[in-house]
């Protein structure tokens, strides 16, 4: 079964790798009553605050022993025996992955489903004044995706075939080159982080934690990478159970996540399950 999960990512290439056309939206109307300001409207002398500082060097010398999605050190459900359930939902960014799930986004909205929206700078930059519309509404949280979306790694450890980090300076500037980014842009600096393909090695998310950010998985692979249908994300989130973090996408706009998604938000509470942001949650 392993295989065959791996087989549908590998295609997936976590939601990077399609080309899909993003539906137009007007910066004008979503910046009107947006309440933060826009990137050239932000006064960074006022907002700027001490960086973390950390001596990278105590990582330098040591090789890493674990790779993959699960290593010593990643969150991948809430600590709760609550039924309640995370979706989120990462925007790759990118040529490939920069599109927008309008349908998607405006279902969540409209049945009051909150989320936590990783976001990579890549996508950031692209739809800056949608991202702030988004970072506005209280029903989403906003987290860190990575600078460049690439799996985080002290040693270029390589995942689906995308190179990772090769140094404990350059998983320090994948972090946070958006955690900046996404802080100037906010006011808020976020407090999780995902890397590009979800793969880590334990040093690199040791350093992640240092840098003041808990590394955030899943348990529940709810779109494999934007390449399920409808039906196979309904079934995948139905497999959820208390404190599960579901993992999607919202910027494959022609996948089958928005209606699988809608699908399931109504059979899960039919079960008696609810959905929260990670804000504020115990990660186990």
């Amino acid at each position: 079964m392993r295989w065959l999960i791996g087989l549908v990512l590998l295609f997936g290439l976590v939601a990077c790798n399609q080309t899909e056309e993003t539906e137009e939206v007007s910066k004008e109307d979503i910046v009107e009553d947006n309440k933060i300001p826009m990137k050239s409207e932000v006064n960074t002398n006022e907002q700027e605050e001490e960086l973390i500082e950390i001596d990278l060097f105590q990582y330098s010398d040591r090789e890493p022993v674990q790779w993959g999605e699960a290593v010593h050190g990643v969150k991948t459900r809430m600590d709760t025996d609550d039924k309640v359930i995370a979706l989120t939902f990462d925007a790759c960014g990118g040529p490939y992955g920069n599109g927008y799930d309008k349908k998607l986004i405006e279902f969540l909205r409209e049945e009051e489903v909150p989320a936590t929206l990783f976001v990579n700078e890549r996508w950031i930059l692209e739809h800056e004044a949608l991202f702030l519309d988004l970072a506005n509404d209280p029903l989403f949280q906003i987290e860190n995706h990575g600078t460049d979306h690439v799996p985080l790694s002290v040693s270029g450890q390589i995942a689906w075939g995308i190179e990772g980090t090769n140094s404990p300076a350059d998983v320090e500037r994948e972090v946070m080159g958006n955690q900046e980014t996404i802080e100037r842009l906010t006011g808020r600096a976020p407090t999780l982080f995902r890397s590009g393909t979800a793969f880590y090695d334990e040093i690199a998310v040791e350093l992640v934690n240092e840098l003041g950010l808990e590394v955030v998985n899943f348990d529940i692979l709810g779109d494999a990478g934007a390449t399920y249908s409808a039906a196979q994300v309904h079934q995948a989130l139905m497999g959820s159970e208390k404190g599960s973090i579901a993992l999607l996408h919202m910027n494959q706009p022609s996948s089958g996540t928005a209606e699988g998604v809608a699908l399931a938000v109504q059979d899960l509470r039919e079960r008696g399950y609810s959905f929260v942001k990670l804000e504020g949650v115990d990660l186990k």
